[in-house]
């Protein structure tokens, strides 16, 4: 999705930046196609432009190094080990595994932070800039406002209070940071959400080609999300419900199909972070210390290659061995739930299907691999590591279902909630779940870490129901610091940023 806008906005950020150091000499030299932001944004495809730029910002998985959001919010739970080769192999990441030695010096967290802001800046370009005269216009603003308030609600998720910008900070403010309380951002999400959904079109709306773009129903789920996240248990169930009752969603016929590339932006897709393997990278010419079009972090994830071979009828090839499933993780699944074999498989498995492994002491080895965001060979082309198409699945329906079935339940209609989660448990042929009261709280619990298991949800949901210190105590969480990660160093010396407790 990378347009010209794209490099104008990252050269006109750079340009700020530099303004704050550089001489008046300098500023005074034109620069060839930069336009005055008062002459920009004044068409519907300047807005196109425009909001192409935030899409590509908010899947930046990899950007100019490795700091994956997706991994960010994955490694600090029980599903997974971090993996690699050894000890010194992406650090960053295996601290936020081994939460006791998480930092505000963490490099890979920096990155997603960072990132998370850069979409944050587009997106207030966008909404600050464009003018809301065609209905395109309306439903790009929208889109917008959409975009920023999912990013915010990462933000708020895993860092507690976080800086809220909402425009243009100016060069003399860089060093006068501020954290908004929860609360506040919080309620700019519920605004955002609120006033984005009635300009924003039902995803069936948009051609196949535009369903990477935020719907309605997107819109609604994330709202749902952030009351629940609140406690707003009935407020949350109205908007899940808008969106279940919609008519344009339903589950897939397996979670192996919905992962598939069959399944992106299918009939269980909400709303998807995509790639593409149109550059056909090879060794020469990927992007290391930029932005890829491809999904490296698949390539990340699969069995370590020195030691891995694959099962005769399987295409899961080799990786680079990170988010190594867990154990638990592999326990969790019921027995005959056959979303357990298209989520993880155990080295006893890969060698009954005629594969192998032969380093039983490698580093962090747990004797389980992932396969929801495996490294297929059907998902990539030409240099295989470098080539990954595999969308990350950012909300399903069954995720909708899950959340639907917990405000419906804490808001006291327990019937409801076990219709929700039949719906889901039937799709894997799971016997229905009866129970009530704790117990009934306790099978959704359950639900949640099955059916959305290295999706990276676990850690939050762990958090907000005040489980992490019992259920992450083997990683090393500590009460009143591990609920929260610690705010990144550099803007705490240099933003003045107040830091995390106990960081």
């Amino acid at each position: 999705m990378k347009q010209s806008i794209v490099k104008n906005i990252v050269l006109c950020t750079a340009l700020v930046t530099i303004a704050s150091s550089c001489g008046k000499s300098f500023l005074d030299q034109d620069v060839p196609g930069k336009l005055p932001v008062d002459e920009y944004y004044k068409t519907d495809q300047d807005a196109e432009y425009a909001i192409t730029a935030v899409y590509d910002m908010s899947s930046a998985d990899y950007y100019t190094a490795w700091g994956s959001r997706y991994m960010i919010k994955m490694l600090p739970s029980d599903e997974s080990a971090a993996g690699g080769s050894g000890p010194g192999d992406q650090p960053g990441y295996q601290a936020l595994d081994k939460l006791a030695t998480l930092d505000p010096s963490n490099s890979n967290m920096e990155v997603a932070w960072r990132v998370a802001y850069y979409t944050v800046y587009r997106a207030n370009l966008v909404i600050n800039n464009v003018k809301p005269e065609s209905d395109k216009r309306k439903r790009i603003i929208a889109e917008a406002k959409a975009l920023r308030a999912y990013t915010y609600l990462d933000l708020v998720s895993l860092w507690g209070d976080v800086p809220l910008i909402l425009t243009e900070v100016k060069p003399e403010d860089y060093t006068k940071g501020t954290r908004a309380p929860k609360a506040e951002v919080y309620a700019q999400i519920e605004k955002d959400l609120t006033e984005a959904i009635p300009d924003l079109p039902l995803k069936s709306a948009y051609s196949l080609a535009e369903r990477y773009r935020v719907s309605k129903g997107t819109a609604q789920s994330l709202l749902g999300k952030a009351l629940l996240y609140q406690e707003k248990w009935a407020d949350a169930a109205t908007q899940f419900e808008a969106v279940i009752n919609s008519g344009v969603y339903g589950l897939e016929k397996s979670i192996a199909y919905a992962f598939s590339p069959a399944g992106e932006f299918g009939k269980e897709s909400i709303f998807e972070s995509s790639f593409s393997s149109a550059e056909k990278y090879n060794w020469g010419n990927f992007p290391w210390g930029n932005q890829p079009e491809s999904n490296i972090h698949i390539q990340i994830m699969g069995p370590r290659g020195d030691y891995y071979t694959k099962a005769t009828a399987d295409s899961l090839i080799a990786g680079w061995g990170f988010n190594l499933p867990t154990k638990k993780m592999y326990d969790a699944f019921e027995a005959g739930d056959e979303r357990r074999k298209y989520s993880v498989m155990s080295e006893a498995e890969l060698k009954a299907g005629g594969g192998n492994w032969t380093a039983p002491t490698a580093y962090d080895y747990t004797g389980y691999f992932q396969r929801k965001y495996g490294t297929f060979q059907k998902n990539t082309v030409d240099v295989n590591e470098l080539n990954y198409t595999t969308n990350f699945r950012l909300i399903r329906y069954a995720d909708v279902l899950l959340m639907a079935a917990e405000a419906n339940y804490r808001a006291g209609n327990e019937t409801k909630a076990r219709a929700y989660i039949k719906l889901v448990r039937d799709r894997s042929h799971m016997p229905e779940v009866t129970a009530s009261g704790s117990a009934l709280f306790a099978a959704i619990v359950h639900e949640r870490q099955v059916e959305l298991a290295f999706e990276g949800f676990r850690y939050i949901d762990l958090v907000r129901w005040g489980m992490a210190a019992t259920e992450l105590a083997a990683s090393g969480f500590t009460p009143n610091r591990n609920e929260v990660l610690p705010i990144p160093i550099n803007d705490v010396r240099t933003g003045g940023l107040s830091q995390n407790q106990n960081y």
